[in-house]
């Protein structure tokens, strides 16, 4: 078998099901803990493999990039999003890159969905409540939080998981409301029953929640700062499942402890696993562990894809998920 003959390495460990499958494909070294790789570990990853299989938590920048070896000419990532690699510089060193969209597309949506249920009804108080020796059963005035059938949702980035997100939120009676870097077609818009805005401030203004669905890019850092959230109402609650950099966390901190937010669901963080303490501290916020692709069938769905990138790239033709600099 032709990829027998190359050397993959894997930087985390994967579901057994894909890791089972690349050892019958592949020359593969697995990861035998599931700490993420140090920038020397990674280093020797790439010095020795013909391909790498990195994820988000590997930081694989230019000045990395640079100690690769001479071998490594496919950069199979393990999920959708490629921030965490400099396409540029690896194009630039002949090194293909490759990700694996559309699979957690739904997994990502339901995400987003059980976020705005979980903050407008306060789900996130109620199970502390409930798990306290303080509650003393149900009262007509307690708890109380808000219907969303009939509020307006604005999606900021109406791609693949905005689009599921958009037909999710109509189910619910939700008016949605979009803004992306290019608008839709019109039959598209047509069968979302979706608004576009051209100005995101305007939009952000007017909306009862926000749902950040746009990926992390020079572009797109802190788009949501301290002035664009000012905009937002009172009542409102912001959502975020895409990446954390998007919004200025301290800010959003600030808001919601002195009132001016009503609420946050926050999947992502600006700082990856450090998490601002102060947010931690408060009620209105609902905070998840990078949740919204955790589930079983997506996390192999997102390794068959990888395997077929790897499996293509190996028998000569061009990896179906390759990133080029246009899609950035």
């Amino acid at each position: 078998m032709p990829g027998k003959h190359l050397t993959v390495v894997v930087t985390r460990q994967l579901p057994q099901q894909v890791e089972t499958r690349l050892k019958e494909l592949f020359d593969v070294q697995l990861r035998d803990n599931d700490a993420p790789m140090t920038p020397d570990e990674l280093v020797d990853a790439m010095q020795s493999a013909d391909v790498l299989v990195p994820t988000i938590t590997d930081q694989i920048d230019a000045k990395i990039l640079a100690r690769a070896g001479d071998k490594l000419k496919l950069i199979a990532n393990y999920g959708a999003g490629v921030d965490h690699v400099d396409v540029a510089t690896a194009l630039q060193r002949g090194i293909h890159v490759s990700n694996t969209p559309g699979v957690m597309t739904d997994d990502t949506a339901d995400m987003v969905m059980a976020l705005i249920l979980g903050v407008t009804r306060r789900m996130g108080e109620g199970i502390k409540l409930a798990q306290s020796d303080t509650w003393q059963g149900w009262t007509p005035t307690a708890m109380m939080g808000g219907r969303i059938k009939g509020r307006r949702l604005g999606i900021l980035g109406m791609g693949r998981i905005g689009q599921a997100v958009a037909k999710r939120a109509a189910a619910f009676g939700l008016q949605v409301h979009y803004h992306n870097r290019r608008r839709l077609r019109p039959e598209v818009e047509e069968m979302l029953d979706a608004t576009y805005w051209e100005s995101l401030d305007q939009m952000v203004a007017r909306m009862d929640i926000l749902s950040i669905n746009c990926p992390h890019t020079p572009s797109t850092f802190h788009l949501m700062n301290a002035r664009r959230l000012k905009l937002m109402k009172p009542n409102a609650v912001i959502v975020n499942t895409s990446r954390g950099e998007v919004i200025d966390e301290n800010a959003l901190t600030r808001m919601l402890r002195a009132g001016e937010i009503a609420g946050a669901g926050l999947d992502v963080f600006e700082r990856g696993h450090l998490i601002n303490p102060r947010l931690k501290e408060l009620p209105n916020a609902i905070l998840l562990p990078h949740m919204g692709s955790a589930t079983l069938e997506g996390r192999v769905e997102m390794g068959e894809k990888v395997i077929l990138n790897i499996k293509t790239f190996a028998d000569g033709h061009r990896p179906p998920d390759l990133v080029v600099p246009s899609m950035l």
